[in-house]
């Protein structure tokens, strides 16, 4: 469903992302993660178009996201680290307006709201003034408006960044339920997060890929954490390793 392909982004002299590629299957979850700086947010916001490349593909289902932009964009749902919220607008006046804009058509255009409403769990919400919500509402109706058009493709930055232990099972349970048919990108700082929700995990470092691996061909009795860690370990001492043989080293240092 998503086919990143050799993506490079430059800032002058500074290259944010170097040679990244990664694929996302239809209907997984994959959890995108680095350290602060590594590249992820700058690799999301070219997936979703919000930003160019310098050089290097995007697919989304099988559209170029530079050449077919529109059409792409169209497939996605995208909630970027803090939810893009109109404070002064009442949350179903919001999704209405941003339904809109997604292109969702006038004849749908109720069942789309209330659909969004159910399933992000704001129907109490729907009079409520956005910028008047918790932090964990919030999240909610940015998940909702990533929603509203039912894209095939849903890109969530640190969806649960700031929010208590509750909120985070709530968020995470509700991610969970919106994958199946959709394709779902997930970067966040908590491991635990990807392990219990994600099919696979991808892991950027000063500005490129480090690992690709599925979830269930970690070896066993080793973390996420020690995994996440031995990559970023291996590639600062020596800038880079083949993730098949990162993986191997990690388990048998933990067995």
């Amino acid at each position: 469903m998503i086919e990143v392909k050799n993506l490079t982004k430059a800032y002058g002299n500074f290259v944010a992302v170097r040679d990244v590629s990664f694929k996302a299957e239809k209907g997984s979850i994959l959890g995108f993660l680095g350290p602060n700086g590594a590249g992820k947010t700058t690799t999301m916001r070219i997936i979703t178009g919000f930003m160019p490349a310098t050089s290097g593909t995007v697919l989304v289902d099988g559209l170029d996201i530079f050449t077919h932009s529109l059409e792409a964009r169209r497939k996605i749902g995208y909630l970027p680290e803090n939810p893009p919220l109109y404070v002064d607008m009442r949350v179903e006046a919001y999704l209405r307006f941003v339904a809109r804009l997604r292109g969702v058509p006038r004849a749908k255009l109720d069942d789309a709201l209330e659909h969004a409403l159910e399933v992000c769990g704001l129907d109490d919400m729907r009079t409520r003034i956005c910028g008047q919500l918790s932090k964990g509402y919030r999240q909610r109706v940015g998940l909702a408006q990533a929603l509203i058009h039912d894209p095939q493709v849903l890109v969530l930055d640190e969806p649960t960044i700031g929010l208590d232990p509750r909120q985070i099972h709530e968020i995470r349970g509700l991610i969970k339920t919106l994958s199946g048919d959709r394709t779902v990108v997930l970067s966040t700082h908590i491991l635990p997060e990807v392990s219990q929700i994600c099919d696979k995990v991808v892991i950027i470092s000063d500005g490129h890929v480090v690992l690709e691996e599925k979830i269930s061909e970690i070896p066993a009795g080793t973390t996420l954490e020690q995994v996440f860690l031995g990559a970023i370990s291996r590639e600062r001492h020596d800038g880079g390793a083949d993730a098949e043989e990162t993986l191997e080293e990690v388990g048998a240092g933990h067995a």
